[in-house]
């Protein structure tokens, strides 16, 4: 065992994963215009990364910005005392971003830029950081933050990464990895390899650790991993099964689904001293809990009723109370950062299809047109929700109109995603 967690420590620290590709495939029509001007290369030398190219490509993908294509600039000025303004408010067009880059390779880059209100002709915001080779894409995140947040109001979540398990190969000679990726697919790293399978890969509220169930040892066993060291431990391996864990909003707790005791129920483990609580009490299977956002409460699966449906419960257990009522199958609730929405897996006679539940009314609403839909995620920001769909992982907008598709290299799986908390 000793031997096998070394080779999984040299394969997360060496191994690199499949790039995940992301395209729009519909609803990006629209969007308020703004203009990335190329940023001035003051390093002498051809830079590592492509920063301001790197932000026209978040926002873009976010469905709420129409970027304006680098050959249709007016003029591309690296500093506010070169900006024509007039040129700007000719063709309408409201904020655009001017930069410059300077250093080197050696002793680091300075990126600075400037977000500009071309109709009030002032800079709206402004900053300079420091960066290096490895950093500098980092950097072009943390700037499309900055700009989505300045205009849209909501938090940017382009600094953000998502996590996944992939697999290749067929019968025995499957392959399963679990792999943590930059929010916009780049910089790909692999976590665990295992010709076992590996599922419910869930972050920790302070994105440093990942829970998630590993059957390496021919029996499913709940794991937490560090993110950047690789270092991992055993948090749940009872008898029977050991599904579906969630972490709390404060961290110090996983809620999680055992069968120690007969059939599935849903349990709760105090990580200071590993203290176990049943939460429910049902000869029903209840599987899938989910912390709501002020952690007094969680929501899960049950077929107590026949059927998958969602219910309700204390996080001090209690009785449960059905959630949903729309639809033949509801399972795999995700609560929305503000609690109002869950995303879930819904089908009313149409397919398995990611909806989205608004709790104060009740009313469900179909996102997706696919028919083989899993694994909901919201994008901590709640504008997105990242999902599984056939072999691909895709996203949807909450209000359906912003359609991606994120995909690997031919000949592997992508499933099972997460978008990690803001950082």
């Amino acid at each position: 065992m000793q031997n096998w967690i070394f080779l999984l420590l040299i394969c997360f620290t060496s191994s690199v994963s499949a790039t995940l590709n992301i395209d729009i495939v519909g609803g990006n029509t629209g969007g308020q215009p703004i203009a990335i001007v190329p940023f001035a290369n003051q390093t002498g030398s051809k830079l590592p990364q492509n920063v301001p190219k790197i932000i026209a490509a978040n926002l873009h993908r976010t469905g709420r910005f129409a970027v304006m294509p680098v050959n249709q600039l007016p003029e591309q000025p690296s500093q506010i005392g070169q900006v024509n303004f007039p040129t700007w408010q000719q063709i309408a067009m409201p904020h655009f971003v001017i930069g410059s880059i300077s250093g080197n390779s050696a002793t680091g880059f300075t990126v600075r830029f400037q977000l500009l209100d071309t109709f009030g002709t002032k800079s709206l915001i402004g900053y300079s950081y420091q960066a290096n080779v490895q950093t500098l894409r980092q950097v072009a995140h943390k700037i499309s933050d900055v700009i989505y947040e300045t205009l849209t109001g909501e938090k940017g979540i382009f600094s953000t990464r998502v996590i996944y398990v992939t697999v290749q190969g067929r019968g025995e000679s499957k392959q399963y990895q679990l792999n943590v990726a930059d929010a916009d697919g780049q910089n790909p790293r692999i976590m665990l390899k295992s010709s076992e399978p590996i599922f419910s890969p869930t972050w920790s509220p302070d994105a440093t650790r990942v829970a998630y169930v590993s059957m390496e040892n021919k029996r499913t066993a709940v794991y937490i991993q560090n993110i950047r060291s690789g270092k991992r431990q055993l948090l749940s391996n009872y008898k029977g099964i050991n599904s579906a864990p969630a972490w709390s909003p404060d961290g110090g707790r996983i809620a999680l689904s055992l069968s120690k005791d007969g059939n599935p129920e849903i349990y709760i483990i105090n990580l200071a001293g590993r203290s176990l609580t049943r939460i429910t009490n049902n000869p029903a299977i209840d599987t899938e809990p989910e912390w709501s956002p002020d952690g007094k409460s969680l929501v899960f699966t049950s077929d107590r009723s026949g059927a998958p449906q969602i219910y309700h419960v204390s996080a001090y257990g209690g009785k449960a109370q059905r959630v949903t009522y729309i639809g033949r199958y509801n399972a795999r609730a995700r609560f929305s950062p503000d609690g109002q929405k869950l995303a879930l897996l819904h089908n009313n006679g149409k397919g398995y299809q990611i909806a989205l539940l608004h709790l104060p009314s009740g009313q469900v609403n179909a996102l997706t047109r696919t028919t083989l839909d899993e694994s909901p995620s919201f994008a901590p920001n709640g504008s997105m929700i990242l999902y599984a769909t056939g072999s691909e992982l895709a996203a949807v907008s909450v209000d359906g109109k912003v359609q991606q598709r994120l995909a690997v290299a031919a000949g592997r799986e992508v499933r099972e995603p997460a978008w990690s908390p803001l950082k």
